[in-house]
């Protein structure tokens, strides 16, 4: 069974990734909590509060 985890460096949801399509990092945690899914990023508030500027489901908080 997959589980998601989260770059570390932009925040991005991926499942069996070796490398973020996002941002290209190679840096993951499965250690995080709520998430956000962001249709259109230019016209959300919450993924400009965010620095988000691609759609797809982002970590709200990582730990660890």
């Amino acid at each position: 069974m997959s589980k998601e985890k989260a770059c570390r460096a932009c925040r991005k949801v991926v499942i069996d990734a070796k490398e973020c399509p996002n941002c290209g990092a190679v840096a993951f945690t499965t250690f995080w909590r709520g998430y956000v899914v962001i249709v259109d990023p230019e016209q959300s508030e919450i993924a400009q509060r965010m620095g988000i500027d691609s759609p797809g489901k982002y970590a709200l908080q990582l730990s660890r």
